[in-house]
């Protein structure tokens, strides 16, 4: 049994309960590819207590002979593939393992069982058809975890008219690790080096356990993501092809690696791969559907859409590998860092396209500790503002009672003094200006400001803020609190 399962307490915690009901139940757990289903999934009960498969991409047929061998391997019971031709009588047999012993089955990848939505519809059905008749003769309870990382087929099994609608006692979905968790992975690395390991390596466990935190940052940066033979690049890279039933992998991956260089709207993507908008409508979808891109518009608007790829090692490699491959195979990995990347591209990365991030999900994570007003979502603001000048306000909220809170967010070494204060102002008077009303609502007395500075605050950025002014200010201590 592994000794911590890292901000997985919630769903750990809920499926220990089921499996201790005392009564049957069925559960659905889905997750991108990496992120820590299957580790979950292997480290909540004793082996001997828990029947644990892995369905592989090999087709039906194969799966349920495996699965009757494995069956047999753990139950000690004699039994022979050739007697269960159909996924009912093997879903049956697994039902009457260990009778009279509370026992746990997980069926890992669930979605390989059958080719396609339509035959896993046909499985769960079977599985449905079983369920109903021979669980509630069971003299012991049973837990059975379906589990898989094809999350709209996973999703069409909860849905009304699905074989399994209204039958699943819970339903999970692991998301990567926030900034925080991330940063639990690396232990040995100062807070700025967290934020920096969540930025380059992102929120999968799979790529974090990568990260060697007895070695500098850079060194792991360099030796897994930048050179051709690090394992996390090469990961990151085909999670695109992971996914079941892509047409085309080629487009999606364009699609991505325009997003990573900064072309984030629908047009934009098209004009970069020479296509129209409506070829790629679907496309951008399930790229969001799959979690890979996320949908952000501008705050106060539903227009003007702006994707981003979802996951900070997404963003690195689309953004800075990819881009950068012809130099990193001319001169190495090494040398690209330290000429390319370090002093130019990766200051700017880490500071506007994740830091940001890291800060919503701080205020998520410790404002309720700290009786902050609840922002239930964080959005941007990027234009022009009557004048044509550029305008970027980095975080925009409404409190429950419908309060405008905006942030700037800054990570760099120095301070943040008068003029970051000043500017935030200046920004939000010129957009009241232009007429977008939530700027003028910002500048309001009632409403508040949530700033968030690595390097701290200096004395001049107090005396500049007005007389009763609600003031968030946190610094790096307030986003890794002492854990003890």
């Amino acid at each position: 049994m592994a000794e911590t399962l890292i901000d997985r307490d919630s769903e750990a915690q809920h499926l220990r309960e089921l499996a201790e009901s005392g009564r049957s139940a069925l559960a659905l757990v889905r997750g991108r590819r990496r992120v820590g289903k299957t580790y979950l999934l292997n480290n909540l009960w004793p082996a001997d207590r828990v029947l644990y498969y892995t369905a592989s991409d090999t087709g039906a047929e194969i799966n349920r002979r495996v699965l009757v061998d494995e069956a047999a391997r753990w139950s000690r019971t004699e039994l022979r593939a050739e007697d269960y031709p159909t996924w009912r009588a093997l879903f049956g047999a697994l039902l009457r393992l260990r009778p009279d012993a509370p026992i746990i089955i997980v069926i890992d990848e669930f979605q390989y069982l059958a080719e396609g939505p339509n035959g896993l519809r046909e499985a769960a059905s079977e599985l449905n058809a079983v369920w109903e008749r021979q669980q509630p003769l069971r003299p012991a309870p049973i837990l059975l975890v379906l589990s898989g990382s094809s999350l709209t087929m996973l999703e069409e099994l909860e849905r009304g008219g699905s074989p399994l609608y209204g039958r699943l006692d819970a339903s999970l979905t692991l998301n990567p690790f926030d900034y925080f968790d991330a940063g639990l992975m690396v232990p040995q690395y100062s807070a700025v080096d967290r934020v920096r390991a969540y930025a380059s390596f992102g929120g999968m466990p799979a790529y974090l356990a990568r990260i060697d935190d007895t070695r500098e940052l850079d060194q792991n940066i360099v030796s897994q993501l930048l050179a051709d033979t690090g394992s996390v690049r090469h990961l990151v890279r085909s999670a695109i092809e992971q996914q079941e039933g892509l047409r085309n992998v080629a487009r999606y991956r364009a699609i991505l690696a325009s997003v990573g260089i900064g072309r984030p709207t629908a047009g934009e993507i098209a004009a970069s791969i020479g296509v129209t908008r409506e070829t790629i409508r679907q496309q951008l979808q399930h790229l969001v559907d799959f979690s890979m891109l996320t949908m952000s518009p501008n705050f106060g608007s539903d227009r003007g859409i702006r994707y981003r790829l979802a996951d900070p090692a997404e963003r690195f490699f689309y953004g800075i590998t990819l881009p950068l491959e012809s130099a990193i195979a001319a001169t190495g990995a090494g040398q690209v860092w330290r000429e390319l990347v370090a002093p130019q591209k990766w200051p700017t990365y880490v500071g506007q396209h994740v830091f940001e991030d890291v800060a919503a999900q701080a205020y998520r994570r410790w404002g309720p500790q700290q009786g902050v007003p609840v922002v239930p979502e964080w959005r941007r603001w990027t234009g022009k503002d009557r004048t044509r000048r550029q305008v970027d306000i980095d975080l925009v909220g409404r409190t429950l009672d419908g309060a405008v809170i905006t942030g700037s967010v800054k990570f760099r070494n120095r301070p943040a003094d008068a003029r970051t204060y000043l500017e935030h102002i200046e920004a939000l008077r010129r957009l009241a200006d232009s007429g977008h009303g939530w700027a003028g609502e910002a500048l309001d007395e009632s409403a508040g400001f949530y700033f968030v500075s690595a390097g701290g605050f200096s004395d001049s950025f107090f005396e500049a803020v007005e007389p009763g002014q609600e003031l968030i200010c946190w610094a790096l201590d307030d986003l890794y609190p002492d854990e003890g």
